[in-house]
């Protein structure tokens, strides 16, 4: 990874996510892999555990799931987090999107359009994705999507 990309990559995060992101997200260049365009705009930036986070065209991060699992190491609870119990937690984590009526938490600054990430009750990472309504909204609505999940952690034996 060229080492000017970091600090960019860091800024950006901050912006989108908060103070302290992009060290959380991107802590040393010599551990990143950095997938770029035709043109050598970054697309994707890749640790070894996997895929941290694409660049979108409208300049903002789309995480995958390590990235969610780096964002949620670091930013301090509830931020950028949606949490689901027990019962839709084989669902999220196989991909499955989540529904309003199974969310037990929701971060209060979360707004449609947003990338979160699903947590279990029990602190694990199920899956990132896109919030579809504001924390408000998923809270009060019983029907209708809340995070159009498009990462998941996968199944675990049990």
């Amino acid at each position: 990874m060229n080492g000017a990309d970091l600090p960019a990559l860091r800024t950006l995060a901050d912006y989108q996510f908060g103070a302290g992101a992009g060290t959380g997200l991107f802590p040393s260049a010599g551990s990143l892999r950095i997938q770029r365009s035709s043109s050598g705009r970054p697309r994707q930036v890749l640790a070894e555990d996997g895929r941290i986070v694409s660049l979108g065209l409208d300049g903002r991060f789309t995480l995958g799931i390590e990235g969610g699992r780096r964002l949620v190491a670091t930013l301090d609870p509830p931020a950028y987090r949606v949490v689901v119990g027990n019962e839709s937690e084989p669902f999220v984590r196989d991909g499955k999107n989540v529904f309003n009526k199974f969310v037990s938490r929701v971060d209060d600054a979360v707004r449609a359009g947003d990338e979160v990430a699903v947590v279990h009750e029990g602190g694990d990472v199920l899956a990132v994705g896109r919030a579809e309504l504001d924390a408000a909204a998923i809270r009060d609505f019983e029907t209708g999507m809340a995070v159009s999940v498009r990462d998941a952690a996968g199944s675990i034996d049990r």
